[in-house]
């Protein structure tokens, strides 16, 4: 019986013309993370398990991949009383929680205020299914030691940047603030440990409708009179006849972020909570129109930090949901350099080859070298499919200069 040959569920292989493509987006995203004076770090793919299920991840904890300790015997498997006592390493499932770490270890050799660029692979055990994987890429920015509003107009503006660079247009950017969420709670009289289950009902609104929200919230309790109403509020007009349970303050500093960043669509959503439990301020999350769900997110989490370091430090950060973005968004290619496939026959000398195709490297094209088949048609158009743009016959003793470059595709 043949063995097994795909990757395990929920990851992937890449085929070149696929690869290529995912790093020359990756390639914009950075660049433009980069001019907006983001420095770019990284971190290792392992983190201690304790420190992974320190309740700093939220729901992500749970998907975290363990890894089992070396060198375990038969005592330590009976003597365990679950499966997190047979590990000291884990996953990362996200990049937040690695930089609070890095920003801990690397303090002293860090600026006052330190803006961070991470791109990596993550992994959660998440159930796979259609956009949703167990290995995929994240984009991070962060911006570490500032408390002030600078650090979301840096963020928002940087973000739209590189979304603006990638040809992504029609998006916007969903906003709110932990304060204002708290004060709707408190409004509704939900008891101080049953925020967090409120908060994950508010955040299912657009599966399940008000309606089911309100069942949630009424199983565990909580009365919803007004919720409907709350539920609804969208826009910027809130301050002529504020509800009662608007915080004003948090309120007015996301109306002054707005004009801050007046080059990126900001839309104040009541209900928007985003998941992670370590928010305390400022949240955002990317909406598009085509799509029914987020292209990307992030608020301000200023506790985390402390955490490490007994003493707290204010950090905002905004990531971008990579997987969903790459396939949304279609670059030019022209400004790519041309790519010439070489067909030699076998009586071609090894070395005059390779000095034809350093010659051709050299002037800046990329150049691969293809025997000749039989079937040249169908050589030709994998080669298109590839991505590259030209070839050549080459015969013995041939130069760049006596080459006949023909256009593919």
């Amino acid at each position: 019986m043949a063995s097994q040959v795909n990757p395990p569920r929920g990851m992937r292989d890449f085929l070149p013309a696929d690869k290529a493509r995912r790093e020359r987006v990756l390639g914009v995203i950075r660049d433009t993370y980069r001019a907006h004076g983001f420095d770019e770090i990284e971190t290792p793919v392992m983190e201690d398990s304790s420190r992974l299920h320190a309740g700093l991840g939220g729901d992500n904890e749970k998907l975290a991949f363990g890894i089992l300790k070396r060198g375990l015997t038969h005592d330590d498997l009976q003597a365990a009383t679950e499966p997190l006592d047979l590990t000291d390493l884990g996953l990362r499932f996200d990049l937040t929680v690695p930089l609070a770490r890095f920003y801990a270890t690397h303090r002293a050799d860090l600026p006052p205020v330190f803006r961070a660029i991470q791109i990596g692979a993550v992994w959660r055990a998440e159930r796979p299914q259609k956009g949703r994987f167990r290995q995929f890429m994240q984009c991070d920015i962060d911006i570490i030691g500032d408390a002030g509003p600078l650090a979301e107009i840096e963020l928002i503006t940087a973000t739209s940047a590189a979304l603006d660079a990638l040809g992504l247009d029609r998006y916007t950017i969903r906003i709110n603030d932990r304060r204002i969420l708290t004060g709707l709670l408190s409004h509704w009289n939900v008891p101080a440990d049953q925020h967090e289950r409120a908060l994950i009902a508010i955040d299912k609104l657009d599966k399940i409708g008000a309606e089911g929200v309100a069942a949630e919230l009424a199983e565990l309790g909580i009365a919803t009179d007004g919720l409907a109403a709350a539920l609804a509020t969208e826009g910027w007009n809130l301050l002529d006849a504020a509800p009662e349970w608007l915080d004003l303050d948090a309120y007015r500093a996301l109306l002054d972020l707005r004009a801050a960043v007046p080059g990126s669509e900001l839309i104040f959503d009541a209900t928007l909570v985003r998941g992670m439990g370590y928010y305390t301020g400022t949240i955002f999350e990317i909406a598009h129109p085509d799509l029914g769900y987020s292209l990307g997110g992030g608020g301000r989490y200023d506790g985390m930090i402390g955490r490490f370091l007994g003493s707290d430090v204010p950090a905002t950060g905004f990531s971008l949901g990579f997987e969903r973005l790459v396939d949304l968004v279609h670059l030019d290619d022209s400004s790519q350099p041309d790519a010439v496939a070489l067909l030699h026959d076998a009586a071609a000398a090894p070395a005059a080859l390779g000095r034809l195709k350093a010659e051709l490297v050299g002037q800046g094209h990329r150049v691969r070298l293809e025997r000749k088949p039989k079937n040249v048609k169908t050589t030709l158009d994998r080669l298109a499919a590839e991505g590259f743009t030209h070839f050549a016959f080459v015969t013995d003793g041939a130069t760049a200069a006596d080459l006949e470059l023909r256009a593919l595709g």
